[in-house]
């Protein structure tokens, strides 16, 4: 995976540039790395699809930090609103699980149903 390829695109995602700027830097480290865990044995790891999902998971990371970091309401002295930072997270979140679905064919699969049924529901007691 090529981590410049990965730091351009969270740029674009997220609007911070982590070449100049290293304060988010970490961010996308630890992104690449989570993705580096989440492949197939079987994958090709020159796969641009895994650029675009370690930025999405970088931007999410970022998003989430930045919404915890201001929980301010909104007031008539007009102080920033909580609810625009839970938008950009909500957006983030839905753009790395369309990323992840992206990568579905390389990546181990995360997403786990389990179903459950009440004794003796669908059965007929006659």
């Amino acid at each position: 995976m090529n981590t410049t390829t990965v730091k351009i695109l969270f740029k674009l995602f997220s609007g911070v540039d982590v070449i100049t700027s290293t304060e988010y830097l970490p961010i996308v480290e630890i992104s690449v790395a989570e993705t580096e865990r989440m492949m197939k044995q079987d994958a090709d790891d020159s796969d641009i699809r895994l650029c675009y999902l370690a930025a999405a998971l970088a931007n999410y990371r970022c998003r989430q930090i930045l919404c915890a970091q201001d929980r301010t309401e909104v007031t008539y002295a007009g102080k920033m609103s909580r609810t625009d930072h839970d938008i950009s997270l909500e957006y983030a979140e839905k753009l790395f699980r369309d990323y992840l679905h992206l990568c579905e064919d390389i990546i181990k699969s995360t997403d786990f149903v389990f179903m459950a049924f009440a004794a003796g529901e669908g059965e007929n007691d006659a």
